[in-house]
């Protein structure tokens, strides 16, 4: 069991561990990257695992419905934590609530569970890229126009993809291929983006850090064993819940916190604490699932 927790995570955070390195030593800007990895690599992998032969919309409506239920969840556990603690709501809520299942939650899924995992693991990223671009975005700064999420490429991609998908339309295989390709790009890239960021590591407030690194899949793990508890889903479905409550903040969080003002260097720390803690929650994750 050991050894196959070993082997699923190492790529990841080899992966991670190279973008560190790189960053320290050549100090990339990976800006114009990342624009592309959320503008065009990341819409091609959703569409791409959309419009497969293996997804059922259907089949994935009642994940979907977890997925938002678990995020209100992780939601509410912040806000508690914030009132308690004293710290900002919109300071702790944000990394509480939207967790890294984009950069680590794909390829965690993929590399787990093999590539079926792919479509429902999009599927509750879709839930949560859509809450934290809309809602996420709103708690921050009440003027955000919730009218602009549809703006976003990633949901436009699903939109699409769900669309082609109920239209029973068959993308020219050639098409779909280059498409898969592109999309194939994004996830190592978010890995290595990662990576560079945490060279940016801010242990300013390292309390405030530590504390919301820990909430985050404590309160995960604690909602997600209430799902598999009361909710019957098929058990790919019931493993990937698990893991999705054990993933730490979205670097997101950071980026949202950085633009609107919302004591970036405390939510940085939570962030980047909170991916250092992913090395001992994923890890007990992956062990309830795979045990089964």
């Amino acid at each position: 069991m050991f050894l196959r927790i070993v082997s699923i995570l190492f790529p990841l955070f080899a992966i991670v561990a190279l973008g560190w390195l790189v960053g320290r030593r050549m100090k990339p800007d990976m800006t114009v990257a990342n624009k592309l990895n959320l503008d065009v690599f990341v819409p091609a992998l959703v569409f791409a695992a959309l419009v497969s032969k293996d997804f059922h919309l259907a089949e994935f409506l009642p994940l979907a419905g977890v997925s938002v239920f678990m995020v209100v969840a992780f939601g509410l556990a912040g806000w508690l934590a914030a009132r308690l603690s004293g710290v900002a709501v919109k300071t702790l809520l944000p990394p509480t609530m939207f967790n890294n299942c984009g950069n680590l939650g794909l390829p965690l899924a993929v590399l787990a569970f093999g590539e079926q995992a792919l479509a429902p693991a999009v599927v509750m990223f879709m839930v949560s890229n859509f809450l934290h671009f809309s809602y996420g975005a709103w708690l921050l700064d009440h003027k955000t126009r919730l009218a602009t999420i549809w703006k976003v490429p990633s949901v436009i991609a699903t939109l699409a993809g769900i669309a082609v998908g109920l239209a029973g339309i068959a993308i020219w295989p050639p098409l779909l291929l280059a498409i898969r390709m592109v999309g194939d790009i994004a996830i190592p890239l978010m890995l290595f983006s990662l990576g560079v960021r945490l060279t940016d590591a801010n242990f300013g407030a390292w309390r405030i850090g530590l504390g919301g690194a820990l909430l985050r899949p404590l309160a995960g793990l604690a909602v997600a064993g209430l799902v598999v508890m009361l909710v019957d889903l098929p058990p790919l479905q019931r493993a990937l819940v698990i893991v999705f409550g054990a993933l730490p903040p979205a670097v997101l969080n950071f980026i949202f916190a950085e633009r609107f003002g919302q004591e970036p260097e405390k939510v940085a720390s939570i962030v980047v604490i909170g991916n250092l803690l992913a090395l001992v929650f994923l890890p007990i994750a992956l062990a309830l699932t795979l045990q089964h």
